[in-house]
C-alpha cells in the first residue's frame, strides 16, 4: 500500500489520550494487514500464495473473506474485476513509455482468470504462472479495519484516509457533513468539485496515477483484463458507497465498463461523480 494514512478524529481535552490510543490502534492495523498482503514483500501471505507453483496454500479467515470479495466482484463485474491480472500490469513499462507487442499480452491473457482459482474455508490453490494482485482491495479493506476500531471504541466523529481512499466514521461534531475535494485528473494537485459525505466509504479511480502518453493518447495502468489494453472512456470515477471496500470496488468497474458505467452504476444506487478525459462531469448525488 505505502500510502500515508491519516486518522483524523476529534476530541477535547478531557478525552485526547484516549483518542490518540484509538487512532494508533487504528494504524497499527493499517500496517498489520500492508504487511500481511503486500505483494512486495516475500514473507507475506500473498507472496507465499504467488510461489505456490500450483500446490495448496493454508490461508486463515481474513484471507478468505477478502478471496470470497474478491470473488464476488468477479461475478458482479462480468469478469472485469479481477484480482489475477496483475501479471498483464508487469507487461506495460509506465515509466518508459513502452507498449508491449499484441502477441506478448496474448500470451500472457492465459495466466489470467479468477474462474481457475480454487479456495475455501482453510486454502487455496492457484494454477502455476498466476498470481494474486490485492492492490484492488487490500488498501480499502484496511480503512475500513482501521474505521471499525475507531468505532468499537465509541468514536463517532472524525475520517480514516489512506491515500486518498476514505472511510468517513460520522459526521463533523457539529453534524456538518465533511467535504472532501476530488482530484482534477488532468491537475492532481487541484481539486476539480467536492462531495458532502456524513458517513460511508469514498475512493476514486482514474488514468492519472501510472500512465504515459503515445502519439497523443493516454495509456493508464487501468487494463481489461479480457485484453490486457488500457481503459480509455472515464478519466476518474468517484463513489460514495456504506464501506470504503464496496466504494473502490464499483469505482474500479465503472473504469472498466467504460461507455456501460453510467447505467450500470445507476443500477446500484449510490452516490457517485465521473470526470471524462474533456473533464465533463457527470454526478449522481443520494444525498451522502
Amino acid at each position: 500500500m505505502a500510502s500515508p494514512c491519516e486518522v483524523m478524529l476529534p476530541y477535547i481535552d478531557s478525552n485526547k489520550d484516549d483518542v490518540q490510543r484509538v487512532a494508533q490502534a487504528a494504524e497499527e492495523d493499517v500496517r498489520r494487514i500492508e504487511t500481511k498482503y503486500s505483494r512486495f514483500r516475500p514473507d507475506s501471505i500473498l507472496s507465499k500464495i504467488n510461489s505456490s507453483d500450483g500446490q495448496k496454500t493454508t490461508i486463515d479467515a481474513e484471507t478468505h473473506y477478502l478471496l470470497n470479495y474478491a470473488s464476488v466482484a468477479f461475478e458482479l463485474s462480468d469478469g472485469l474485476f479481477d484480482i489475477t491480472a496483475g501479471v498483464l500490469s508487469k507487461l506495460w513499462d509506465f515509466r518508459n513509455g513502452i507498449i508491449p507487442s499484441p502477441e506478448t499480452i496474448r500470451t500472457n491473457l492465459a495466466y489470467v482468470g479468477f474462474q481457475h482459482i480454487r479456495f475455501n474455508s482453510n486454502s487455496i490453490i492457484l494454477p502455476a504462472g498466476m498470481s494474486l494482485d490485492f492492490g484492488g482491495i487490500g488498501k480499502e479493506y484496511a480503512v475500513d479495519c482501521a474505521a471499525a476500531i475507531c468505532k468499537s471504541a465509541g468514536i463517532t466523529h472524525g475520517i480514516i484516509d489512506l491515500g486518498g481512499d476514505l472511510h468517513v466514521i460520522g459526521p463533523q461534531p457539529d453534524n456538518r457533513p465533511w467535504k472532501v475535494g476530488v482530484r482534477n485528473p488532468r491537475a492532481p494537485e487541484n481539486a476539480i468539485a467536492e462531495l458532502a459525505i456524513t458517513q460511508g466509504g469514498l475512493s476514486t479511480s482514474g488514468d492519472y496515477e501510472r500512465y504515459f502518453e503515445h502519439s497523443g493518447k493516454r495509456y493508464c495502468h487501468l487494463l481489461l483484463p479480457k485484453t490486457g489494453m488500457p481503459v480509455s472512456y472515464w478519466a476518474s470515477v468517484s463513489v460514495v458507497a456504506p464501506s470504503c471496500l464496496l466504494a473502490g470496488t464499483l469505482s474500479t468497474i465503472a473504469m472498466l465498463k467504460q461507455s456501460d458505467a453510467r447505467m450500470w452504476l445507476d443500477e446500484q444506487e449510490i452516490q457517485y461523480l465521473g470526470i471524462h478525459p474533456d473533464l465533463t462531469i457527470i454526478e449522481r448525488n443520494t444525498g451522502g
